[in-house]
């Protein structure tokens, strides 16, 4: 029953029944690609205070691939601020230790997202590579 309510969200929100699900769905699976490839970047950087330039960099590239690389950014983005903060929870009690970071986080995937210039978040010194 769930995976029809997000099915109809998913349609009426985003606009599905006029592209098709074959577009939209491929759509997801490039942008959630697109995710998998910032965050394998951003490990294998594994540079200082270069998170924010990696979730942004995500979402943007995820969300120029149409409608269902926008969905599947904010899903992803979405449930991986929300493992972070139930992980937190039980590093840290109850004490709201990494809250800014998180919406620091949400920020940048949100500023990505909406087609905003990535590098705004870049740090010097990180490698062209990336």
């Amino acid at each position: 029953m769930k995976l029809s309510t997000v099915i109809i969200f998913c349609s009426l929100v985003l606009g599905v029944s006029t592209q098709g699900w074959g577009t939209f769905l491929r759509e997801a699976a490039q942008g959630a690609g697109d995710m998998w490839r910032a965050y394998s970047d951003m490990i294998e950087a594994n540079y200082i205070g270069a998170d924010k330039y990696f979730h942004a960099r995500g979402n943007f590239e995820a969300a120029q691939r149409g409608p269902g690389g926008v969905w599947a950014a904010k899903v992803i983005s979405d449930a991986r601020e929300q493992s972070q903060r139930v992980t937190d929870l039980f590093e840290y009690g109850d004490s709201g230790h990494g809250q800014a970071d998180s919406e620091a986080d949400q920020f940048a995937n949100w500023w990505g997202r909406s087609g905003r210039d990535p590098n705004f978040f870049r740090p010097r010194g990180l490698p062209d590579k990336y």
